[in-house]
Parts: structure tokens; C-alpha cells; sequence
């Protein structure tokens, strides 16, 4: 995989020289949030996703920048209403990120308009509370032939996304435009989720629809390489057996993969452990430093939380330090 920019075309983000305006982000939702496919070891969770990416770089404009991230993978939207909504709330956030209802849409039988009604009943609790809140359309589906038969389902999710976001001065995060992500090489071995290079990729499109100029440049994948028909059987049949049927057995059994796992940001802190690693990289570190980087950061962060913890434990009812009880 290279890092090269696409050429000619130039990133659209606009030049803004003053800050942007958000101290204390929140995220909720599912996998896609929670960052599943862009392994991290220095990351909470050991995974970081699009919604860390997005968190360094709005942390790296301003000094006094928290972050907490409440998605869990595998939940359903009435989960995800149910478990993260007031506990967002209660952190105070004046930026919020709001994905859900995909891993309801693509089950079969599953009615979008519903799915939609419990999304706008969220977006209406969010939105009270004054905080920019962004919310996202699903990615077009024609490109997979794993879900193509779900697009016209998606396309009426994203439909009533859009009108829900409108009438509660939502901003909306596109996927459904974002092509570049439509390309099965931006995908985790699952064909499901994201792999670093679309966490990437939808973080940069998440900073330019929040008019936040950023120094991430667009990324290519590798070419793809030749393979044969009966190879492409035979990855077929390693994917269906590794992926497809323990997902179809969860739901047989009505469990998921996200039971008994907890949110890796339950408390909104400063964002330094990637961030600290990626910065090492980008300055020239040998692998072994980055990493090096990344630990001590880590450390600091775990120091952070514990901190915050004891703080809680000290004055429970000090407003702002709310904590997530999921």
C-alpha cells in the first residue's frame, strides 16, 4: 500500500486560519466507529479508526481539546439509543458524531422507514443540546457484490437521513458520495468494515465536511494484483468459512460481537497516543521509536483516565465530569 497523493485533483478543504470552535467531542455508534479494521496497538482498544483520526487532528488546533468515543461494534440503533445517547449527553460534548442503524439495514427483512424513526428519535435527544452534531448516509453498496442486493434499502436510509438532519440542523457526513472508499481494496479481510486506508479516507471527508483544514493527504491502495478465477473461488470459500458463517451463527444464537465489550473512550480525555506515534512516523522515526512513542503516550493517557477517575470518585456532582456508565 502506498502513501502517494491522487493527482491532479486537489484536496476541495477550504483554507480557514482560525480555530475551529470544538473543545470536548463525543462519538457514538457501532464498529464503524468504534474503529474495527485499523488495528493500532498504541490506540485504546488497540484499534483506532476514523473518529481517532479526526479527534488528533481537531486536538493538534487547539490546547485544551477531550475526547471520549462510546461506540461499540455489532449493536443494533435501539442499543446504541438505549446504552450511548444519555450517557453522551451527560459528558457535555459541543461536538457530537451520530452513526447508526447499518448493522440493522443489512439484515434481511429489516424495514429502513422503521430503522429511520429510531434514528430521528436519537438525532432529536442529540440536537437538544445545542452541540454541532454530525451525522452519516450509508456507502453506496453497488460496488460489493456481497451487498448489492441491500442498495435500494440504503439509498431509502440515507433518504430519510438527510431529511431527518435538515429539519434538526444536522450536518451531514456523506458516504453514499465518498466513490473513492467504493473499492473492495479499502476493506478489512471481513468485506464488512474499513481497513486503515478507508478509516482514512472517511476521515478526511469527515474534516472537509467540518470545514477543517488538515494536512492528510489522500491515500492510494496497492494495485490489484492478478488472480485467477479458481483463486477468487478459493478466497470465496476462506471468507465465507472465517467470516460469513460465524456472523450468520450470532445471529442464529442472537449474539453479537460486541457483548461484553466495553466503549475504549468512555471519558472525554486528551488525544495523545496515536497521535503521538504518528507524529514520530512522520517525522522520520524508525518503527521502533514511533512505537516507543506511542507507548509513553499511551502510558500518559492511562494516567490521564485514571485521574479523571479519581477525580469523579472525589466530586461525584462536579458538572462536566460525567462519566459513561456503559
Amino acid at each position: 500500500m502506498t502513501n502517494q497523493p491522487d493527482v491532479p485533483t486537489p484536496d476541495p478543504t477550504p483554507t480557514i486560519t482560525e480555530p475551529h470552535p470544538w473543545r470536548r467531542y463525543v462519538a457514538i455508534g457501532d464498529s464503524f466507529t468504534e474503529g474495527i479494521g485499523d488495528p493500532e496497538p498504541a490506540s485504546p482498544g488497540g484499534i483506532r479508526g476514523w473518529a481517532d483520526r479526526v479527534a488528533e487532528v481537531l486536538a493538534a488546533q487547539v490546547d485544551d481539546f477531550a475526547y471520549a468515543n462510546l461506540a461499540v461494534r455489532g449493536k443494533l440503533i435501539g442499543q446504541i439509543v438505549a446504552d450511548q445517547i444519555e450517557p453522551a449527553i451527560a459528558l457535555h460534548p459541543d461536538l457530537i458524531t451520530f452513526s447508526a442503524g447499518g448493522n440493522d439495514v443489512i439484515r434481511p427483512g429489516s424495514d429502513p422507514d422503521a430503522v429511520a424513526e429510531m434514528f430521528e428519535d436519537a438525532v432529536v435527544r442529540l440536537a437538544s443540546t445545542g452541540a454541532t452534531l454530525v451525522v452519516f448516509t450509508g456507502i453506496d453498496t453497488n460496488f460489493t457484490p456481497v451487498f448489492r442486493g441491500i442498495r435500494g434499502k440504503v439509498a431509502i436510509f440515507n433518504e430519510n437521513i438527510r431529511a431527518i438532519a435538515a429539519a434538526n440542523d444536522c450536518i451531514v457526513a456523506d458516504q453514499w458520495g465518498l466513490k473513492t472508499v467504493q473499492d473492495m481494496r479499502f476493506f478489512d479481510d471481513d468485506r464488512l468494515h474499513y481497513n486503515s486506508l478507508g478509516h482514512h479516507e472517511v476521515a478526511r471527508m469527515v474534516l472537509r465536511t467540518l470545514h477543517v483544514p488538515n494536512d492528510l493527504q489522500p491515500m492510494q491502495p496497492d494495485p490489484l494484483p492478478a488472480i485467477t478465477w479458481r483463486a477468487a473461488r478459493a478466497n470465496d470459500l476462506v471468507w465465507a468459512r472465517e467470516h460469513l458463517v460465524p456472523w450468520a451463527l450470532r445471529r442464529l444464537r442472537h449474539q453479537s460481537s460486541g457483548d461484553h465489550v466495553r466503549p475504549k473512550r468512555p471519558e472525554p480525555l486528551p488525544v495523545v497516543a496515536a497521535a503521538a506515534a504518528a507524529a514520530a512516523a512522520a517525522a522520520g522515526a524508525d518503527p521502533e521509536a514511533a512505537a516507543a512513542a506511542g507507548a509513553r503516550a499511551a502510558e500518559a493517557e492511562a494516567q490521564a483516565r485514571a485521574a479523571d477517575a479519581g477525580n469523579e470518585r472525589i466530586a461525584p456532582d462536579e458538572e462536566g465530569t460525567g462519566a459513561s456508565s456503559s
